[in-house]
């Protein structure tokens, strides 16, 4: 049977786009509302991302470390800015092992309130600044419209909240590297990417998808 015909980006974009990142293999619908799976054609993309801005921020200083994804709902009410902008996009935890939780606890929509609750631990006077430190994960905000990888309840990025003894060559030099990184991609990448560039390089980490006999 002939395969169906891909959806034009004039008549339909939306769905255009849909299809096209289905039938790549890229990722899947999630039976959870809003999540995806990222298939190993799709995640192979991101640790390609994520292998270059790694090298990059550690040539910054920046380490790595992770943080909890289980985040108490009283750090949120701490910060009034936080709940405002994130209560309506908070999947919170009200029961665990059967029981019900004497605090409720926020899957993270984002990692500030529990970086920040560990770095007033760890920080005792200027001289245990900078602290550099990149998180890689996942975050959970409800989205009430999703799209894959452009917008969804789960998604993957980093966070760096870097603490500087003061606002000055510190910190210039932190915001002066990131910019470098994002010049030095934009420089090093066109877009949209030539004919060349699309042509997978020998050290990719993108698998070579199994071939498909026609049925």
């Amino acid at each position: 049977m002939a395969e169906e015909k891909l959806t034009s980006r004039a008549q339909d974009f939306s769905e255009w786009y849909n299809q096209l990142v289905i039938r790549s293999d890229l990722a899947d619908y999630a039976p959870v509302r809003g999540c995806m799976v990222v298939k190993p054609y799709g995640w192979a993309l991101w640790e390609n991302i994520t292998s270059w801005l790694d090298a990059e921020f550690k040539k910054t200083g920046h380490v790595n470390a992770a943080f909890p994804t289980l985040i108490p709902l009283s750090f949120f009410e701490k910060e009034k800015e936080h709940v405002e902008g994130f209560a309506p996009e908070l999947a919170v935890v009200t029961h665990g092992g059967g029981q019900e939780l004497e605090e409720k606890l926020a899957v993270r929509p984002t990692s500030e309130t529990i970086i920040g609750h560990m770095y007033s631990k760890w920080i005792k006077s200027w001289r245990d600044l900078p602290i550099l430190i990149v998180q890689w994960g996942s975050v959970l905000r409800w989205e009430l419209r999703t799209k894959l990888f452009l917008r969804t309840a789960e998604f993957y990025w980093h966070e760096a909240i870097p603490p500087m003894p003061a606002p000055t060559k510190p910190k210039r030099k932190c915001i002066a590297s990131w910019i470098s990184m994002d010049a030095s991609a934009l420089k090093r990448r066109q877009f949209p990417p030539s004919k060349a560039q699309r042509v997978r390089p020998k050290n990719s980490l993108v698998p070579t998808r199994p071939h498909r006999s026609k049925p």
